[in-house]
Parts: structure tokens; sequence; C-alpha cells
């Protein structure tokens, strides 16, 4: 079975969960679809998890690619002798509002971590796809963090790039793919439709899997093959 889920923002208790909900099984595949970091109580166990799960594929989301610019340039050692070389204003501004959009607990997380160890998620974060396009019980799927903009119906998917799948939500309203189901996160689904409070959304050949965990709503998981759906509930 081929499941995804999104927005993950460092519920590692809620993933567990999940996993078993689902009976998660070696042959059976998992994409998570971008944010796995920041706001959360434990980004960085949860990255450490799925980093060793060979069957589930991650897929980058803003808050993944501002700790990875962050992380990355942070990461070297900083001295007095080298810190205007390898920090500029731009870098100190960007670790600011990272850390103010919820980037904080990954960072000290992180900081805790052996040398190693922090280059072993770095290396990991830097794998996270852009998108991917998959198929299931006869369908396919377009699995993105946030969506396709600017979309041209005629554009290859392996042309977008990060900038344009990882910031702007799609219009629910309009088929994008009269052949394809769009599936995507990073947009609570509460803020789409009000009525779909912690719920997952399917219209218009869309599929919102952003059910809201990190602010106390739940997180989907959504099955590919089935359209059978699941919902855990934050811990509170």
């Amino acid at each position: 079975m081929i499941y995804v889920m999104s927005d993950l923002h460092g519920c590692y208790q809620e993933y567990l969960k999940a996993l078993k909900a689902i009976d998660f099984q070696d042959d059976d595949q998992l994409f998570v679809l971008g944010d796995v970091v920041d706001r959360g109580k434990e980004p960085v166990k949860l990255l450490q998890d799925m980093m060793m799960r060979s069957n589930v594929f991650p897929i980058i989301g803003n808050h993944d690619f501002m700790a990875l610019s962050v992380l990355r340039k942070f990461c070297v050692e900083i001295t007095d002798e080298n810190v205007e070389t390898q920090l500029d204003e731009e870098d100190i501004e960007n670790l600011y509002h990272w850390c103010n959009d919820g980037g904080r607990v990954t960072l000290e997380q992180f900081r805790r971590l052996s040398r190693e160890e922090q280059q072993d998620l770095l290396d990991y974060l830097e794998e996270f796809s852009l998108l991917e396009e998959v198929s299931a019980n006869g369908k396919k799927f377009v699995l993105v963090h946030a969506g396709l903009h600017p979309f041209l119906p005629d554009k290859p998917l392996e042309d977008y790039r990060l900038e344009e799948v990882i910031f702007k939500s799609p219009n629910y309203d309009f088929v994008y793919y009269a052949d394809k189901y769009l599936v995507s996160g990073h947009k609570p689904t509460v803020s789409i439709d009000k009525r779909k409070k912690g719920q997952i959304i399917e219209k218009n050949h869309h599929i919102a899997i952003d059910c809201g965990c990190v602010f106390g709503m739940n997180l989907g998981v959504y099955c590919l093959d089935t359209g059978e759906k699941w919902y855990i509930e934050k811990n509170k």
C-alpha cells in the first residue's frame, strides 16, 4: 500500500501512532509531503526515525528548506577569526526569521547532536525530493508540499523549481489535471473549508492532507490505493 501524510512539524508521537494505525509494513510505502520540522516538540527524533526507514520518502517543504539553509550555514565551527567571513547579514536575518517561525525547537535539538549526527541529518534533508509522481490502483498522483505555481498544464513536472512547489498552495476550485490527482499539504484544511476542520479534503482532483496536527487538530493519513483515511488526534 502507498500512504501519504504531511506537515508533521515535529509531531513525533502522532507519527508513530499513525504508523501503528495503518499497520505500516516493510512492503508499504509512505510519502511525507514536507514540513517535517519546526513548531512541534520532537523534530529531530522524527527526522532520525524517517531516515532509518527505506520505505519512507520525504518531499521538501518550506520549513525543511529553511532549516537546511540555516543549519548548513551554521554547522561550521564559528570562531572569532572566521565569524565575519562565515556569516553575513542575510544569514543572521534568515536565522532570526526561521526561529520566529517555529525553527527554534529544531535548532536547539540539532545543537545537542554530535557533529556526525548533525552531518547525517543535513545529508538526509538534502535528499528530500521536490515532488513525486506515483501510480496506485490505476490512478496517477502528483505529490507536492504546497502546489505548482505558476501552473502550466503542458509543463513537465521535472521542470518545476524549488520556489515553485514549496510556498504557494494550489487553487482547489480549479482542476489542474483531468487524468491525475494533485496531493498537497502546506495549508491546513480548516483554512480551505471551515466545515472540514481536521479532515482531509477531496475536490476537483485535489487531495489536501494537512489536517493541522501541530495546531491541535489531527494528523491525517491517506491511502492512495484505497482512498481510506485515518485521523490521529494531537496529543494534549
